[in-house]
């Protein structure tokens, strides 16, 4: 496993940015906000092969880490990309292997390199209506390369898959933790 640490301020595509943290009640919330960006970032949607726009001047990235699992205990964080008019363009959950907040206050977590990715409803965009399981032969090679166990990697399915039906159910707690930051960052 990599530990990561959410911070997108270094990032090379963007060269004016904001990033705030706050703590709040079982999660950690990075919200950054890329003011000026020199290469925009498009991804595949789930499922059709389409592409979007999930970074551009004014998108947000707002992470909703949570803060209770700690070191070797698995979770996940989601990351919702907002663009500048502040609509879900993407929702994007990490799986990890334990997390935790470093002394600045960003959050990390242990990479169990399968990912989660939501495409949000073009009505109700806090709505996902397809999801897709990404990155699944970074976790083979990781198996192959005997950095994660064959069981933690079945395991690491099993998650991914739970909150896949999370995402599409519309049960996924994060998603409400983040909308109603996102609608009002004061409460």
């Amino acid at each position: 496993m990599k530990r990561k640490t959410f911070d997108l301020r270094p990032w090379a595509r963007v060269t004016d940015s904001a990033q705030t943290v706050l703590a709040v009640p079982g999660y950690v919330i990075v919200d950054f906000t890329a003011r000026t960006v020199i290469r925009p970032l498009e991804v595949s949607r789930p499922g059709t092969g389409l592409c979007h726009r999930i970074l551009d001047h004014g998108y947000r990235w707002v992470r909703c880490h949570p803060t209770g699992a700690g070191e070797g205990v698995m979770g996940a964080a989601l990351t919702v990309q907002l663009d500048a008019a502040g609509q879900p363009v993407q929702f994007y959950v990490d799986i990890h292997g334990g997390e935790g907040v470093q002394e600045d206050g960003l959050p990390w977590h242990d990479d169990l390199y399968l990912d989660v990715v939501g495409d949000p409803d073009e009505a109700a965009r806090w709505t996902i209506t397809a999801t897709e399981i990404i990155d699944a032969d970074e976790l083979e090679e990781a198996v192959q390369a005997g950095l994660v166990t064959p069981e933690l990697a079945a395991q690491t399915w099993t998650h991914a898959r739970q909150i896949e039906e999370l995402l599409r159910a519309g049960t996924y707690p994060p998603v409400d933790v983040l909308r109603r930051y996102v609608e009002d960052p004061y409460t």
